[in-house]
């Protein structure tokens, strides 16, 4: 853990932001000696899917892979 002053932090905000990214290390932001702020690295979660969990959410409509009207598929067609 480092104790660092709010302007020296200002100066080297991306190295520090790469320090605690890479390093895992935590950085004190101090004004005036006295700690105001910390900046640590984001500890990301692995997402995990829960299949189902929209059921009773979604409608799908019985026809909708239905051809599309002729004028909306030229459109798409650019004519």
């Amino acid at each position: 853990m480092q104790l660092i002053n709010i302007h020296e932090a200002k100066t080297q905000f991306s190295k520090l932001v790469e320090i605690v990214s890479h390093g895992g290390e935590e950085i004190i932001i101090a004004k005036a000696g006295k700690p105001t702020a910390r900046l640590v690295s984001i500890q990301r979660r692995p997402f995990t899917r829960k299949p189902g969990a929209l059921k009773g959410k979604i409608k799908i409509a019985k026809d909708f892979d239905a051809p599309l009207p002729a004028d909306v598929q030229l459109g798409f067609e650019g004519r």
